[in-house]
């Protein structure tokens, strides 16, 4: 018996080794087929370029969370489509750029459609309607209209169609140009007198006067002036996504949520 035993062992032992490293293996299958039917979102959100300091369209608030018409825009646009997005805080100048590199998939801040602007990004249809608008002291009674400004220090926001206009009027490298980065930065620096005249987007400068009672600005609209308006960028290698949010605009816009987050921020619309 004790003979039979000494070579049974090592036979049940090698027995015992194949059922369980079969067993280790049947598991592992298992395992690996469980992830391999995993579901996998091809862009689990789009990332969208927002500055975050030109209210009333986007803006930061005391959460640090980044708000305003262009952001309820966005969001109510995405939930049509079905896609998820990410608000990242941009830097305007230069906001393209991340958007060419791949570091964005969108962009929406209050950004005009340019001829210029077109021939690096695709734009979606208009969304806003804006203009350019001048802020002065209020006690400055000199400047009527935009050719008042030739000989005065003007502000405003680096790349943005201000500027544009403004060195259309006195030179691209005149040293009566101050840029800054953003546009109430602009402003503060015409309450403080650092420049003579602010030119900027008609909306923002409003809604920094209505938000600062204490500036004392006057503002002058120009008909030379032209319209401007306001699209969504999208990578011009994304012809698809292009397509999503036009589909996406133009939903909103007929089930009457575009024109209740345009009441919120600019009132009852002209022509209601």
């Amino acid at each position: 018996m004790k003979q039979i035993f000494r070579y049974c062992f090592p036979v049940c032992a090698v027995v015992m080794a194949l059922v369980t490293l079969s067993a280790c293996n049947k598991q592992d299958a298992n395992s690996d087929t469980k992830t391999s039917e995993a579901p996998v979102t091809e862009h689990a959100a789009y990332v969208v370029g927002v500055e975050s300091a030109y209210a009333p369209f986007s803006s930061e608030n005391e959460k640090k969370e980044v708000v305003g018409f262009d952001i309820e825009v966005m969001k109510v646009l995405a939930d049509k489509i079905g896609i998820a997005v990410k608000f990242v805080p941009t830097p305007f100048k230069g906001i393209f750029n991340f958007l060419a590199q791949g570091d964005r998939d969108l962009l929406i801040s209050a950004i005009t459609i340019t001829d210029e602007r077109k021939q690096t990004v695709d734009f979606s249809t208009p969304y806003f309607e804006a203009s350019q608008l001048i802020a002065v002291p209020i006690n400055n009674t000199t400047v009527q209209k935009f050719t008042d400004l030739k000989n005065l220090k003007i502000g405003v926001q680096s790349a943005t169609t201000g500027d544009q206009v403004v060195q259309e009027l006195v030179g691209k490298n005149n040293p009566n140009i101050k840029r800054l980065d953003s546009t109430p930065l602009v402003l503060k620096e015409l309450e403080s007198g650092g420049v003579d005249a602010v030119v900027a987007d008609d909306a923002v400068v409003k809604n920094y006067i209505a938000n600062n009672l204490s500036a004392h600005f006057r503002v002058i609209s120009d008909s030379s002036f032209p319209k401007e308006y306001y699209g969504i960028a999208v990578n011009k290698n994304n012809p698809a996504l292009l397509a999503k949010i036009n589909q996406g605009l133009k939903e909103i816009k007929a089930d009457g949520s575009f024109d209740k987050i345009s009441e919120k921020y600019f009132g009852p619309a002209k022509n209601s």
